[in-house]
């Protein structure tokens, strides 16, 4: 059996909202020849199904690259396009083309226009929209931020991630921070690991906070849904401050409206630590979710009837990054720079303004 050679290269696990196992692998296996490759079915393999026998034969690629390959007509059976399901008997000749993954791909320049905060000849500061995606992984491999800086500075293709240091998920707005140099790549880097870079954020949840506190419980992968975090024993350490910006209690006119039902309070939120998901996954862990997180609220809001369309109508979690805090990586001056609540979330809270004044 012909067979590909080469050396895997050293991937290392991406913090992507979508992240999975069989991306980084197949990832890794991006360095190897992509030529044609072609062999005869084993006789030991009489009677197993197509997909079994290549992920079999050629273990360097997931059993669901394969199967999309067979599905995309690059593998031959015979000389005739196979099936996935179709089964081998013993000396079929296979052929298969390999095509090549999204993620061993350079990544590409695109035009998307940013909204730049702050620039010198070391950092830029972004003020990043809600939607896009910070760094290509699977299913966003196109359209990311990363693509837009690599436009806006094509120096940036010599610089591991085009310079990003941290991310904000995809439906997250706010201020982020993207190095354009490797000197002040590294020097970011230990200030994020150091927690010096200060970092606040706007969040709307549902229910009635009362009083500021503090949420110190370690963040990890889901145990068993792998594209969610959650509050896990050996998961890593992570501190969220919050304190309260401004109540919409259940009261009147809302308690007057009828039905039972709670408020909903804008709140800040201060990291010490900087794990994924981290804000959206200690609020629902203290029952105040954030409005508009589909992936951790659980079951239906007890919301006040003037509230619930309102809040129910909003398309993304409401959450926003509005002020970052750091060390500049050359001059050693520390700066800061905040960003107004983006327009979605400022009519939102205008329209729960609004309805708190209505007459019941």
């Amino acid at each position: 059996m012909q067979h590909p050679k080469g050396r895997h290269p050293d991937v290392r696990q991406e913090k992507c909202d979508e992240a999975a196992d069989e991306d980084e692998a197949d990832a890794a296996a991006n360095s190897l020849p992509l030529a044609p490759l072609a062999f005869k079915a084993p006789g030991e393999c009489a009677g197993m199904r197509l997909d079994q026998v290549l992920a079999k034969l050629l273990p360097e690629y997931s059993r669901s690259r394969l199967q999309d390959w067979v599905v995309q007509g690059q593998v031959m059976v015979d000389g005739a396009p196979a099936s996935v399901k179709q089964k081998v008997w013993g000396g079929e000749a296979i052929e298969v083309t390999p095509q090549s993954h999204p993620a061993g791909q350079p990544h590409q320049a695109e035009d998307i226009a940013l909204d730049i905060v702050f620039e010198d000849d070391s950092i830029l500061v972004i003020n990043k929209p809600a939607g896009l995606v910070v760094h290509p992984g699977s299913g966003n491999w196109e359209g990311t931020l990363l693509n837009a800086l690599l436009h806006h500075a094509p120096q940036l293709s010599g610089i591991p991630r085009a310079g990003i240091v941290h991310r904000l998920d995809k439906d997250t707005s706010g201020l982020l921070v993207a190095a354009k140099t490797l000197t002040a790549q590294t020097a970011l880097v230990r200030q994020m690991q150091a927690r010096t870079v200060q970092r606040e954020y706007y969040a709307l949840v549902y229910g009635e906070v009362l009083h500021a506190g503090m949420v110190d419980a370690p963040v990890g992968r889901h145990p068993t849904q792998r594209t969610k975090m959650a509050v896990v024993a050996d998961g890593k350490p992570a501190v969220t401050h919050y304190s309260i910006a401004e109540r919409f209690p259940a009261t009147s006119p809302f308690a007057a409206s009828g039905g039972s039902g709670q408020g909903c309070t804008l709140l800040r939120c201060k990291l010490e630590t900087g794990r994924t998901h981290q804000i959206r996954v200690h609020l629902a862990s203290i029952r105040h979710p954030l409005v508009g997180d589909k992936t951790y609220i659980k079951g239906a809001q007890k919301c006040a009837p003037q509230l619930r369309p309102i809040l129910a109508a909003f398309p993304r979690h409401a959450l926003h990054a509005a002020q970052l805090g750091l060390e500049h990586p050359v001059t050693g001056k520390w700066l800061e720079w905040k960003a107004p609540l983006p327009d979605d979330m400022a009519q939102l809270l205008k329209q729960i303004r609004s309805a708190s004044h209505e007459p019941a």
